[in-house]
C-alpha cells in the first residue's frame, strides 16, 4: 500500500515500530480499507434481505479437543444466495472461527482476523493467548456495530486448543454478541438461525468424553436437526454432493475434516432419519 507521494515505495509508516495490532494500523493509515469502515452514510438503513446471510454454525468440545461445525447455505430473504458457502475458517494452527450473519462482511472480517493475528506473532515474537485471541475478535466486532445497527450483523463463533491452560490443554469456545460482548460457553454453543434447534439437538447427544468420530456425529445431527426447522439451514445435499464443514482442533492444531469423511457422516444421519424422523434419543 504505498503512499500518494513514496515514488511507489512503502511510506515511512511501514518501518516506523509500532503497534502489534494490524488492524489499529490500518485504522491510522488506511481506515477505508476496514471492514468495518462505514459503506452508508448515517443514519440510512438497509434492508438486511438484500445481502447474503449465512447460518448455522456450532462447536463442541470433546475428548481430545474442540470440534467447529456449519451448514453450507447462505440466504437473501426468502431466496437461497448460495449452496456451498464455507463458514468455518483456520485463524491460525490452534485456532478457528466460523460466521453467522452478512457474509461479505463477515468473510472480510475473518479475513483481517487472520493477519491480525499472524501480525502479532510476527512483532512479539509468540502467539497471543486464546483468550486474548478473543478479546482481540470482540473489539474487531465492537468496531462494526455502526453497521449492524444497520442490519449488517456479523456474528462470529470462536474455538481453539489452549495450550497453556492451567489444567492443561484443552478445547475452548468463545460466542459473541453484536456488540462485541464476549462469553465462554461450556460443552457446546451455536449461533446463527438455527441455533435453537441445534443446541437443543446437542442437549440430547453432548458428553464431554465423546471421541472424534461421535462428535462429528452428533455435529452433523444437530445440524440436520437445525435444517429441518429453519428455512435459512441447510441440510446435507447428498445428489449436489454439498456437506457440512467440520474442523477439529487438537494439540496437534487444526484439522478440517475430509469430505470423504463428512460425506458418511451426512449418510449415515439420512440413514438413521429414514427410521427416526426426529433424530437419536438421549440415553437415560
Amino acid at each position: 500500500m504505498p503512499g500518494n507521494d513514496s515514488g511507489g515505495l512503502p511510506d515511512d509508516a511501514f518501518f516506523t515500530p509500532g503497534t502489534s495490532s494490524f488492524t489499529d494500523f490500518l485504522a491510522a493509515y488506511r481506515p477505508g480499507l476496514l471492514p468495518t469502515a462505514p459503506p452508508l452514510p448515517t443514519g440510512a438503513r438497509v434492508a438486511p434481505d438484500r445481502f447474503p446471510h449465512g447460518t448455522t454454525v456450532l462447536a463442541l468440545t470433546y475428548r481430545d479437543g474442540v470440534l467447529i461445525a456449519g451448514d453450507r447455505r447462505a440466504t437473501m430473504g426468502n431466496l437461497i444466495a448460495q449452496r456451498d458457502l464455507e463458514k468455518v475458517h483456520p485463524a491460525d494452527d490452534h485456532t478457528a472461527v466460523a460466521f453467522a450473519g452478512t457474509v461479505g462482511l463477515a468473510l472480510d472480517m475473518v479475513r483481517l482476523y487472520q493477519v491480525e493475528l499472524a501480525h502479532f506473532e510476527k512483532i512479539e515474537g509468540i502467539p497471543m493467548t486464546l483468550g486474548a485471541k478473543a478479546a482481540r475478535l470482540a473489539a474487531m466486532i465492537r468496531q462494526n456495530l455502526a453497521q449492524a445497527m444497520q442490519g449488517l450483523v456479523v456474528v462470529p463463533l470462536l474455538v481453539g486448543y489452549d495450550l497453556a491452560a492451567p489444567d492443561g490443554g484443552r478445547g475452548r469456545i468463545f460466542s459473541f454478541d453484536a456488540a462485541g460482548g464476549l462469553y465462554e460457553k461450556r460443552g457446546f454453543h451455536a449461533e446463527g438461525s438455527g441455533s435453537p434447534y441445534a443446541r437443543g439437538a446437542l442437549k440430547k447427544l453432548y458428553r464431554p468424553d465423546l471421541t472424534r468420530g461421535e462428535a462429528a456425529l452428533a455435529a452433523v445431527q444437530a445440524l440436520y436437526d437445525a435444517a429441518d426447522d429453519d428455512s435459512a439451514t441447510g441440510g446435507p445435499d447428498l445428489n449436489r454432493r454439498i456437506f457440512p464443514i467440520v474442523s477439529v482442533i487438537t494439540e496437534d492444531g487444526f484439522e478440517r475434516l475430509p469430505e470423504t469423511e463428512t460425506r458418511e457422516l451426512s449418510h449415515e444421519t439420512v440413514r438413521q432419519r429414514a427410521t427416526r424422523p426426529d433424530g437419536p434419543q438421549a440415553v437415560l
